[in-house]
């Protein structure tokens, strides 16, 4: 007999082994319809697996994650089986799970087009009506070698040669199609019904650029037809937002292939970063930063003391001078170490705290290069603080009460907190991380959030807080961060004069608020749809007149309006007034102002506020007062 324990604890017996559908079928019909797949001792196998010892049980639906996971996964080998109906010289390589989807990568001897990907759809969706089962066979290791070379799956054969250890392998047939993997899968197409395939890119083969390119199809799969059609109203959401597109439109930045992975910022866009960077520079000035600022390039040998050069020689930019080798630096940390370490500094000069917008260059691989997320030449708002131990505790309290403030005045209120601690691979005595880690979530306990810990997340030389901001999608941007260093001022030999009158290490904080300026603007402009709020638009008022006869008028609104510190333009064109209107409010300017002949007799003007919202006639100095009111409110 064989004792199956199922979650709430009762048992069934059986006479001998069982398949996980099997177990579901004798609970009930309904049960094994929905059966995905099934974990028995914590392990996901096929529903069809059979189970030959007592065991724990979870049957796996399509509510479960796991159940999820199962589905765009096999979502995945149906693009094969019907891409190798469509196109069957295709030579098909790897279709893994990503977040809220699935992609596969294939080989063909021309470029996929949108019309393709279309009927790759719709074969898909032929191929599910037709309700087959999909069958896995464990098979001997030179079967399976026969069967891809019978098929002339090149980069399947690599994969095999990849596994040298496998004397067996999963395969599963989706009717003649083929694909290996170690599962599990849907037993039966009627789960795949909700899915949808996305867009289509180039990728190359193991991710390296010097290999040969392929071509990625990408879709999503999910457990009903109401959580997909949710999806596609978030991505419709997103790529309205997006914000390459949204640089386009409203004329901020450009990128170029002059120079892969760099942003050109526009007059509009740098009017954008300034108000970012002098906000973020206030609040160095208000909280204890000195500001700083460090060269752009470095000698090899300092990054050779810093282990970057070991560790991060392949994402570094060198150049080469009078037979020394120079990197552009990837990060500001060494810098200002050697800072610190002009003149003799004191216990009493701690804690010091320096601040630099710092310009960094880290050489990411092309595919990696998203817009102005990811990017090659980048500016932080980059902060190490130089502390003794007992220290920690106190400023990283302070820094979070900070961080909060700063992300809530740029319209972030919802934040996730994270510890990584110690890694197996470390440096420093176990107490002086028991120190650390402690300071780091006490800091959080009386910042009074809730907060989950990453064991063995953290770098070899400290622990660390991951501050992770939600937007108005519900996306997870990863941007703050406060890190803990033990090692770096060490290896560079930074040194204070402890009380006691010996040399000791201070201990090094980094930290950062917003992380990359270049990608967080590229959250702003997604967070807001482009419509940023009045104090950080790069244009806050722009100022109409009706016909020429208001012409002077207007113009010596801007002026007014300019000499105050307001950001303003004017636009005198004579075009009909209402296609001024669409085209300012196109641009997301907060306020436009229209002055006809009455408003030039009073001394007025005519408020539209963004989103088609008509303010009424107003004295100028009323307006005045609103948009200050709104700036200092943040809206």
């Amino acid at each position: 007999m064989i004792a199956i324990q199922l979650p709430d604890g009762s048992k069934r017996e059986f006479p001998g082994p069982v398949s996980v559908a099997e177990v579901a079928q004798s609970i009930g019909p309904g049960l094994a319809k929905v059966t995905v797949a099934g974990k028995v001792d914590g392990r996901l196998v096929d529903a069809s697996d059979r189970i030959d010892h007592d065991a724990k049980l979870q049957i796996i639906t399509p509510k479960d994650e796991e159940g999820l996971e199962i589905i765009r996964h096999s979502c995945a080998h149906l693009v094969g089986h019907a891409v190798k109906q469509l196109y069957p010289t295709a030579q098909m390589v790897i279709g893994p799970v990503i977040e809220e989807g699935f992609y596969y990568d294939i080989s063909y001897e021309r470029p996929f087009t949108p019309e393709d990907m279309a009927a790759i759809e719709e074969r898909m969706r032929e191929l599910i009506a037709k309700d087959y089962d999909v069958i896995k066979k464990m098979t001997p290791r030179a079967e399976v070698i026969d069967v891809f070379k019978s098929r002339g799956e090149e980069y399947k054969l690599r994969l095999i040669d990849d596994m040298p250890d496998e004397t067996a392998m999963g395969l599963y047939y989706h009717e003649e199609y083929v694909d290996m993997c170690r599962g599990p899968h849907v037993p039966n197409t009627r789960f795949l019904k909700n899915f949808k395939l996305t867009r289509l890119s180039g990728a190359y083969w193991r991710g390296d650029a010097k290999n040969e390119q392929l071509q990625r199809i990408y879709g999503t799969a999910w457990a009903d037809k109401k959580q997909l059609d949710d999806y596609i109203k978030r991505i419709e959401e997103a790529e309205k937002r997006d914000h390459r597109k949204l640089g386009r439109e409203l004329d901020l930045f450009h990128l170029d292939e002059h120079s892969p992975g760099t942003v050109f910022w526009h007059p509009k866009g740098w009017t954008l970063w300034q108000q970012v960077e002098q906000y973020m520079r206030a609040v160095y000035r208000d909280n204890g930063y000195q500001e700083v600022k460090g060269p752009q390039i470095l000698d090899k040998t300092l990054w050779e003391k810093t282990g970057h050069w070991d560790k991060y020689r392949d994402n570094m930019f060198t150049t080469e001078s009078e037979k020394r080798d120079y990197a552009l630096k990837p990060m500001n940390c060494p810098g200002h170490i050697l800072i610190y370490k002009q003149g003799i500094k004191s216990y009493r000069d701690l804690p010091l705290r320096y601040g630099e917008f710092g310009q960094c260059h880290r050489n990411e691989p092309t595919g990696g290069l998203h817009g102005i997320m990811r990017v090659r030449g980048f500016t932080q708002d980059d902060g190490h603080i130089f502390c003794t131990e007992d220290m920690i505790l106190e400023e990283c309290v302070a820094y979070t009460t900070l961080l909060q403030k700063v992300y809530a005045d740029f319209g972030f209120t919802d934040i996730i907190y994270k510890v990584a601690t110690r890694p197996d691979a470390r440096i420093g005595s176990d107490a002086i991380w028991d120190k650390a880690e402690f300071a780091l979530m006490e800091s959080l306990r009386r910042s009074g959030v809730d907060f989950r810990i990453a064991p063995g997340d953290g770098a070899f030389y400290g622990p660390k807080i991951e501050y992770t901001l939600k937007d108005a999608l519900g996306r997870q941007w990863q941007c703050g961060t406060m890190q803990v260093d033990f090692s770096m001022p060490e290896r560079l030999g930074a040194e204070f004069v402890a009380e006691s009158g010996e040399r000791r290490t201070p201990v090094m904080l980094h930290r950062a608020i917003v992380g990359s300026l270049e990608r967080f603007i590229g959250i702003l402009i997604e967070q807001h749809a482009g419509a940023m709020p009045v104090w950080l638009a790069p244009t806050q008022v722009s100022v109409l007149n009706i016909t020429d006869g208001q012409a002077e008028y207007a113009a010596d609104i801007a002026k007014t309006l300019q000499k105050q510190g307001v950001r303003t333009s004017v636009d005198l064109r004579n075009e009909k007034i209402t296609y001024k209107i669409r085209e300012h409010s196109m641009q997301k300017v907060p306020f436009i102002l229209v002055v006809g002949d009455k408003e030039k007799a009073s001394g007025a003007v005519a408020v539209r506020a963004r989103g088609n919202q008509d303010l009424g006639v107003m004295p100028l100095d009323n307006f005045v007062q609103k948009l200050a009111a709104d700036i200092a409110s943040k809206v």
